[in-house]
């Protein structure tokens, strides 16, 4: 009888009993089945001849990057919900768990930027005019956190699936137009001009909106809830600029200040968005309570 490999660990005892092998029943799935990895993971199609490996690098941390994109608004959306019901303890918990995903989706820079710009040109060719700029997972992200950028669609006109499902997002109230009514549920004085507004526009603040933060912020403890969802909002925004920093920086140490494959300026197009902001009462009340004190 053959030694046993050093290493080898055995099955745990009984378990030939109870280990499932057999999936023919319809009803009853393999993790393959369930995840469908046979699909995921023969979605990784690399265009150069031959393969490039970091090629496969690029496209598997793109898509990661797609998938925690669409749980990131799947979570948004079910936040919004939430606070549509006054719901702050649900609202709250998803507010954490979009800020882990944020993480995650900073995280893979570093694993790019493990790519050098020599090993990038072995591939940069086989992009086309392929951008990240072209992401519609994150397109739908910026209109429900409220960047109402309808210039942006521009780029999606050849998809009328994703046209649709793009020009629906825009229409609809953003995560802080739901805040907007909850304040105003909660028996703040909210102007109706903001509760009636055109959804589709974005929303740049309003002094009025931040005198109502500034009394939330200045009696915390009455206003517990509403000061935590001001300051988890704040760390979700954060998080955010700090995904759109390290995307820019990524791409410069990879390409320089070359024009993007899409079109775009590349690096410069980049930095611009990190002037973009998505929750401008809740800046702007920290000047009002810093002025406040002053006086």
């Amino acid at each position: 009888m053959a030694d046993k490999a050093k290493g080898d660990r055995p099955l745990e005892r009984g378990i030939e009993d109870t280990l499932v092998t057999d999936f023919a029943d319809t009803h009853r799935k393999s993790y393959g089945d369930f995840l469908q990895l046979k699909t995921l993971l023969n979605l990784q199609k690399t265009f150069q001849d031959p393969a490039q490996p970091d090629e496969m690098l690029f496209i598997i941390i793109h898509q990661v990057s797609e998938l925690w994109l669409k749980l990131m608004h799947h979570q948004l959306v079910e936040v919004r919900r939430f606070l549509q019901q006054d719901e702050f303890g649900p609202a709250m918990k998803n507010l954490d768990r979009i800020k882990a995903i944020q993480r995650q989706l900073i995280a893979a820079w570093e694993t790019l930027l493990t790519m050098t710009p020599a090993d990038y040109m072995t591939f940069r060719k086989a992009l086309g005019n392929s951008s990240g700029f072209q992401s519609y997972g994150y397109r739908q992200i910026e209109f429900i956190l409220g960047n109402k950028d309808t210039a942006t669609l521009k780029v999606h006109e050849h998809d009328p699936e994703v046209m649709e499902m793009l020009t629906a997002a825009l229409v609809k109230p953003s995560l802080y137009d739901e805040v907007l009514h909850m304040l105003a549920r909660q028996g703040f004085d909210v102007p109706q001009d903001l509760l009636d507004r055109d959804y589709s526009k974005t929303y740049s603040g309003d002094p009025r909106i931040v005198k109502i933060w500034a009394e939330i912020y200045r009696n915390t403890g009455r206003y517990w809830d509403l000061y935590a969802l001001g300051e988890k909002l704040m760390d979700v925004e954060s998080l955010f600029q700090r995904w759109r920093f390290d995307h820019a920086t990524a791409v410069e140490r990879v390409i320089g200040m070359q024009p993007g494959t899409g079109g775009s300026s590349g690096v410069a197009f980049l930095r611009k968005a990190l002037e973009l902001r998505f929750f401008h009462d809740l800046y702007d009340v920290r000047t009002d309570l810093m002025y406040g004190e002053q006086g």
